[in-house]
């Protein structure tokens, strides 16, 4: 199968063979003929195999086939974060660049008057996440009243850091009857149950296993105390002579620490979280991608929005509560087919978080121990399993009663 015999339009077809695009990935293949028949999509695929193009291409062709009488927003692709809007954002660029059709990226994180003025010109196409287009229409900066398509990109995380609340008011302002699609690595029940409200009859795609990490990504578990865990990662990355390695820790303060100290290991690193002003997680992204940074330790807010097709190695030096996050993580090396290496760090006490994370992908994770960094089982071992679990109950309460569980404005 080629991309022309998708019927997409010419201008497209011209972008894509700029970008040196062969053939559809199977989510494009299965994707990009629902979407162009109009109907609703609920669509699951790995990391990396091109979900983005898989929504991106087929509504930027019923852009350029509708009639338009002047500039008014038609196409909406809500995103949970920052660095998630910014990456999608970026492919629609590449594959309109052909084409009269223009986009709008708006995230928080950045002054509210640079995207008010861009969007003064008017946008056949807006990436926002959820947060900062209640900002924008709060001032009335845009109108959704001909929104057309929309788009969830990662409903799950959306759903996970919180944005239940922004994404009912969002939808209370945009027309009934409109196409919608629902992008995802991972699905869980609820996402399934919002599916009925959020889409209307829709085709449902699942290219792989729900919830599963790509088969060329090899996982690796190294059980080690919880305070060599830093030893170790810096072993591993010097003696191995890695570059381009991302770490994943669960708090922003344990990012900026781990950093710090690898930094005294020799090794170039930085951190990027919520906690960064946007300019600081450029920069810090920039570095990495150019290479001047060896080393990125990320928090979860990164899992969705890094998009390094070259990328080998991911190491999660904490596992995640969320146990869906950890597809998504390593997803993040061993894109587009290629080779990746995910290891994960275990210290005695979280052997809960690992199977939960089995129970996500359906297989087990065989532990090991590296030579010279063997646990020391005499230690005595903290309960972290009630700790997380008392923090998720207060979370799920909060929610449920329509209070607010952080800074989700994003």
């Amino acid at each position: 199968m080629t991309f022309s015999s998708l019927s997409l339009h010419p201008a497209l077809l011209k972008a894509l063979a700029d970008l040196n695009y062969q053939a559809p990935t199977p989510i494009q293949a299965q994707a990009i003929p629902e979407v162009l028949a109009g109907k609703d999509v609920m669509a699951g695929a790995q990391t990396g195999t091109g979900k983005t193009a898989a929504f991106t291409l087929p509504l930027l062709h019923q852009l350029l086939n509708q009639a338009q009488t002047g500039p008014s927003l038609r196409t909406l692709v809500l995103v949970p974060t920052r660095e998630l809007a910014q990456q999608v954002y970026s492919n629609v660029c590449h594959y309109a660049r052909h084409t009269p059709l223009t986009a709008v990226a708006v995230y928080g994180g950045t002054s509210l008057r640079p995207q008010i003025e861009a969007l003064k010109g008017g946008a056949d196409l807006l990436v926002a996440t959820p947060g900062r287009l209640l900002d924008l229409l709060s001032k009335r900066a845009l109108s959704l009243s001909q929104v057309q398509h929309l788009v969830f990109d990662e409903a799950d995380r959306i759903l996970d850091l919180g944005f239940k609340e922004e994404v009912s008011q969002i939808l209370a302002q945009l027309p009934r009857q409109r196409q919608t699609l629902l992008f995802s690595a991972t699905f869980d029940d609820s996402i399934f149950k919002l599916s009925h409200r959020w889409l209307t009859d829709p085709v449902h795609i699942e290219v792989d296993n729900r919830n599963s990490a790509a088969v060329s990504i090899d996982q690796q578990v190294y059980v080690v105390d919880a305070d060599r865990k830093r030893e170790l990662v810096s072993y591993l990355i010097g003696s191995k002579n890695w570059h381009q390695v991302l770490l994943f820790t669960k708090t922003r303060q344990g990012a900026d620490a781990l950093a710090k100290e690898m930094v005294k290991d020799g090794i170039s690193a930085d951190a990027i979280h919520g906690d960064k002003s946007q300019g600081a997680r450029d920069r810090a992204l920039e570095g990495f991608k150019q290479g001047s940074v060896r080393a990125l330790v990320a928090t979860d807010v990164a899992a969705r929005g890094i998009d390094i097709t070259s990328l080998e190695y991911v190491i999660n030096v904490d596992l995640p509560f969320i146990a869906e996050d950890y597809v998504h993580r390593i997803g993040r090396c061993g894109r587009a087919g290629a080779t990746g290496l995910a290891i994960s760090l275990l210290s005695p006490g979280e052997e809960y978080l690992l199977e939960e994370i089995e129970a996500v992908l359906d297989q087990r994770l065989p532990q090991q121990w590296l030579p010279g960094f063997e646990p020391d089982f005499s230690k005595p071992v903290e309960d972290h399993r009630k700790n997380s679990r008392t923090a998720q109950r207060r979370r799920v309460k909060k929610r449920a009663q329509g209070g607010r569980t952080g800074n989700r404005r994003r």
